[in-house]
């Protein structure tokens, strides 16, 4: 895993640690909501974190995407899963996923470990 990845995930936790301290009950119980999610249940949790990513795409959240393909990779998702997923999130957000796209492919290359 490349800097950027390490240095991403390091913040998140950090941010999120902040936010859960000083965070209300209904945002410390948002997070555990959405932790819970993805869990393994009817659907396996790497279809789950493929939903993840499709969403994120067609929202243009790019931390998220970054969070859900990183979680897809460790869960063993191939390449060819995550983009197809990228894919539904392209024809259901339409054009404006394309820079979106382009970053997570890109980050695909991180998450692989690629030059």
């Amino acid at each position: 895993m490349r800097k950027r990845l390490e240095e991403f995930q390091r913040e998140r936790q950090r941010l999120n640690n902040e936010v859960l301290e000083k965070g209300s009950l209904w945002i410390k119980r948002f997070f555990a909501l959405d932790e819970r999610a993805y869990d393994a249940g009817a659907l396996d949790a790497k279809t789950k974190e493929l939903i993840g990513l499709a969403a994120s795409m067609a929202l243009r959240c790019d931390d998220c995407i970054t969070h859900h393909a990183t979680r897809c990779a460790e869960l063993g998702a191939s390449d060819e899963e995550m983009m197809e997923a990228m894919g539904v999130a392209l024809v259901v957000g339409g054009s404006v996923v394309i820079p979106h796209l382009r970053r997570a492919v890109d980050l695909l290359e991180d998450i692989r470990g690629e030059d």
